[in-house]
């Protein structure tokens, strides 16, 4: 194995060696361990000490003991000092022996390098795949769950190969992306809590793996609750109503939790209703009594002091400290000791209360096997001369996600696929082309492929013309010279600039800036290229939403892509010229100006946000994208025409592929109730699934719909109420385009 020296070895060693500082100086020995070896001291005239034989592991260490056995037994080991670091993003306990986990970024491929130096002085490659946002538009929880598995598996290589790193990854990110000037729109899968729950638990599971007692790697899920602005994040309050804190804001992180199995999450910068998340009592009350969630809470980086100088909710650090620890978190982000340890020599926490704490964080650890034997855990048998990031099924991972993530917005006259034989020469042109942009959470992948190089790889020697930009008038020159252009426009994910909390455009967002405008800046340059090449076609590489009724209206195909893979050029490539069928989908409704949104801070989204409750006409729907071939659907049906109460349904229908080619459909199932005593939305998202079928060929569907899924709130019950009464449901391609309906009812 490639870790430290075996635990008990180590317990054994810091025994013997304290017994015989014992023996010295006439002090009683100090460890625990010692004392559980309890040899006897040899006299001064003895020459050969008796033989000693080694005693068994003390409880924390014994693997077979149950969880919260060892932790007692750990717990009464560690001195307060020890305490206080295991507080930390980064614990230590090398008196024992131990080696813990503090955690890494992540949120799509394993982040030990990138732009923003997570690999410190030394970056380490790994696998690096298309944005969160990039992920959820696949809509294929199998791909996803493949992407955690090799993250989760590049994370373990590094902490026993290299011991770097961390197992504990701060992944996915389970907020919703209910409006899209929010700069961190591309941490999140979308904007509906039903698509990202799903997404998230997959995530999870494949990153945390299929063994019955230990983790492959942590999942630490961002950033509870609701922290969808980035403009004063740091003393903003997202308030809205416990209704909306069930059905919407919390949902993903209720998936995450419970049918995904993540143990560990952040607290939010901002504040829910005026109270700061990192001390609000729903990490405790929702989280850990409803939700069952035992592991670790940590604050965001910085928010400890936060609390005094943002949110001014404690007259100073210890209090604030004191607090959080009250709340239930167990790990900070932040310079903690200080204050953690002012407030214990002025009893504002107890250490009772850090160790209720601390065993968040030592079930976490004890899940991933930092405490047991290396060869009980089989995710710590690693081959140090196999790079991971190196393996052709991780390369074939990322290809495969990137390819499913891209959405094919508009494809007029079949413009595409482009086929190399027609074509004696292509242009590539605008300022994304010859580039792999990485934002803020990307690690630094093995190799990159730009657009550019996945057109050229296709063109088989036919002419490639190339311009970023049309100074000097280089752009037109070329799209009129060739006879398709290729324009890939977008924005920068980290603003394309050098300070933090600064962006180069108005529509450019990013961590700590919301954007101020959904206009594409680029669009002039699409413009010119169009008057002179009627064949244009538009790649837009954007981490959210862009307001562009342009482009949409003239330009006769445009794809979505989003930033940061690896392989992003190839996939291009792929779709472009028809070696892969797209079928992405939009995970969030694309408004047609900046007028079609509510304000920013206005957290209820009943108030025209999102696909549920939005009253317009989107420039595209949620849940939209085409593909090179069409599909029919047909006969729909249901397992029982009664949903019973706490149970479920299964709704079938049937779907031909009638075009000329294999290609993909993501079949969705959305629900409307009627005549419900409460509110509702207009729609909601209840199920889906990405189905690949040959041309020609049919296939019956089917689809679970649960009872459970389909309840409301009920704020004086403090639960979920399944409501008796009719609904409606709804398949079709997307939240817009509804192909079938039939009307079920929910019995008693």
């Amino acid at each position: 194995m490639f870790t430290r020296p075996a635990l008990a070895f180590a317990i054994l060693t810091f025994g013997l060696a304290a017994l015989a500082a014992s023996c010295r100086d006439g002090s009683p020995a100090k460890s625990p361990s010692a004392m559980a070896l309890a040899p006897t001291c040899s006299s001064a005239a003895s020459t050969v000490a008796p033989p000693v034989e080694p005693a068994s592991p003390r409880a924390y260490a014994n693997p077979d003991l149950p969880t919260e056995q060892r932790i007692d037994d750990l717990l009464s080991v560690l001195t307060l000092e020890e305490k206080v670091e295991c507080l930390g993003s980064n614990p230590k306990l090398p008196r024992l022996g131990l080696r813990l986990s503090g955690a890494v970024e992540g949120l799509h491929g394993l982040a030990l390098g990138g732009s923003s130096g997570w690999g410190r002085n030394q970056p380490v490659p790994t696998t690096t795949f298309p944005q969160s946002v990039g992920l959820g538009e696949t809509w294929d929880t199998d791909v996803v769950k493949e992407v955690g598995k090799v993250e989760g598996t590049e994370a373990r290589w590094v902490f026993h190969v290299r011991e770097k790193g961390a197992i504990i990854i701060r992944t996915p990110n389970a907020d919703l992306a209910r409006d899209p000037r929010w700069g961190r729109s591309e941490e999140s899968f979308g904007e509906d809590p039903y698509l990202v729950g799903a997404m998230a638990a997959a995530y999870v599971h494949g990153l945390q793996g299929d063994d019955p007692k230990y983790w492959r790697a942590a999942s630490l899920l961002k950033h509870f609750l609701a922290n969808s602005n980035e403009n004063s994040r740091d003393k903003t309050s997202s308030d809205f109503d416990d209704r909306l804190f069930h059905e919407y804001y919390g949902a993903g992180f209720r998936t995450a939790i419970v049918e995904g199995g993540a143990r560990a999450y952040m607290a939010a910068y901002n504040a829910h209703n005026g109270t700061p998340c990192t001390t609000h009592p729903m990490l405790e009350d929702v989280t850990v009594r409803l939700w069952g969630q035992d592991g670790i809470k940590c604050t965001d980086g910085g928010a400890l002091t936060m609390l005094v100088t943002a949110h001014k909710a404690f007259p100073d650090l210890a209090h604030a400290a004191a607090a959080s620890v009250k709340a239930g978190i167990s790990q900070f982000l932040d310079k903690y000791r200080d204050p953690i340890n002012e407030a214990l020599a002025k009893g504002l926490v107890t250490e009772k209360e850090i160790d209720h704490v601390l065993r968040q964080n030592f079930r976490v650890m004890i899940k991933l096997g930092l405490l047991d034997p290396p060869d009980r855990n089989p995710y710590a048998k690693v081959d140090p001369s196999d790079e991971p990031w190196l393996r052709d099924a991780h390369k074939s991972v990322a290809r495969l996600a990137t390819q499913k993530s891209i959405v094919l917005l508009k494809n007029e006259h079949n413009l595409l696929p482009l086929d190399p034989a027609k074509l004696a020469s292509v242009a590539v042109i605008g300022p994304r082309a010859g580039e792999v942009l990485f934002d803020w959470y990307s690690g630094s992948p093995p190799y990159m492929v730009s657009p550019v190089e996945g057109v050229k790889q296709k063109l088989g020697g036919k002419k490639l013309l190339y311009a970023r930009d049309d100074v000097g008038g280089l752009a037109v020159k070329v799209a009129k010279a060739a006879d398709v252009a290729i324009v890939v426009v977008g924005n920068h994910p980290t603003g394309d600039v050098g300070s933090w909390g600064m962006v180069a455009l108005p529509s450019y967002g990013r961590e700590g800036v919301d954007r101020q405008s959904l206009t594409l800046e680029d669009e002039e340059l699409v413009r010119k290229v169009y008057a002179v090449n009627p064949r244009t076609i538009v790649v837009l590489l954007a981490s959210f939403p862009y307001a562009i009724p342009w482009t949409v209206e003239h330009i006769p195909a445009i794809v979505h892509a989003t930033h940061s893979s690896q392989e992003l050029g190839s996939a291009l490539g792929d779709v472009l010229f028809g070696a892969y069928n797209p079928g992405g989908r939009l995970v969030t409704t694309w408004p047609r100006s900046m007028n079609d949104l509510p304000p920013m801070m206005d957290y209820d989204i009943r108030h025209g946000r999102t696909y549920q409750y939005f009253a317009g006409k989107p420039l595209f729907p949620f849940g939209y994208g085409l593909s090179y071939t069409t599909f029919a659907y047909s006969e729909l049906g249901a397992s029982s025409e009664t949903i019973p109460a706490g149970g479920a349904v299964t709704v079938h229908f049937n779907l031909k592929n009638t075009g000329g080619r294999e290609g993909d459909e993501v079949v969705q199932l959305y629900v409307k109730h009627l005549g419900s005593k409460v509110s509702r939305p207009q729609e909601e998202l209840k199920a889906f699934r990405r189905v690949t079928l040959a041309a020609g060929a049919a296939e019956r569907i089917e689809l679970p719909l649960k009872a459970s899924d389909l309840g409301y709130w009920d704020p004086e019950k403090n639960a979920f109420v399944v409501e008796p009464g009719a609904l409606e449901v709804r398949i079709g391609s997307s939240s817009a385009d509804i192909r079938l309906s039939k009307r079920l009812t929910i019995g008693n």
